[in-house]
């Protein structure tokens, strides 16, 4: 089987967008295109998200085993790394090493927050939500979420 390796933004904007609301935050609504599955990425995980204002992108969380970055193209928000809020715009790069910090972002401001995510795709991964108290643990596929340890 031949994967096409380019694709052109009329492609693109042309797959299925998928809004997902995290199970663990019912504000954190995220409209997602996988650009990676286009060009058969297997261990990498590429999507051109979109978040509408007053929405955060997810729950604030810290990956244990997988690094992943965020680039924004348009719109305005707030990240949380580390318990502490900046401004974030278009431009603006934020990166996540295996291990923390924890981070999440939300829409601030008047239009859609627009931005590149790209992360790892292990079999494997732990995933801590600290203010949610819970921990999801990721093994072949399955998910399951327990409380976070004392």
């Amino acid at each position: 089987m031949t994967t096409k390796s380019h694709h052109t933004a009329d492609e693109i904007n042309a797959t299925e967008q998928t809004a997902v609301r995290h199970p663990l935050n019912a504000g954190a609504v995220r409209h997602t295109r996988t650009l990676g599955n286009l060009a058969g990425l297997q261990h990498l995980g590429v999507h051109l998200v979109r978040v509408e204002p007053g929405f955060q992108t997810t729950e604030y969380h810290v990956h244990h085993m997988e690094e992943e970055f965020v680039y924004i193209l348009s719109g305005r928000g707030k990240a949380t790394i580390d318990g502490i809020q900046s401004a974030v715009g278009p431009g603006d790069f934020l990166g996540f090493a295996a291990g923390g910090p924890a981070h999440v972002m939300r829409n601030d401001g008047p239009e859609d927050l627009v931005y590149l995510m790209a992360g790892e795709r292990r079999d494997s991964d732990v995933v801590d939500y600290p203010n949610a108290r819970k921990r999801l643990l990721k093994q072949d596929g399955g998910r399951e979420f327990v409380d976070l340890p004392e």
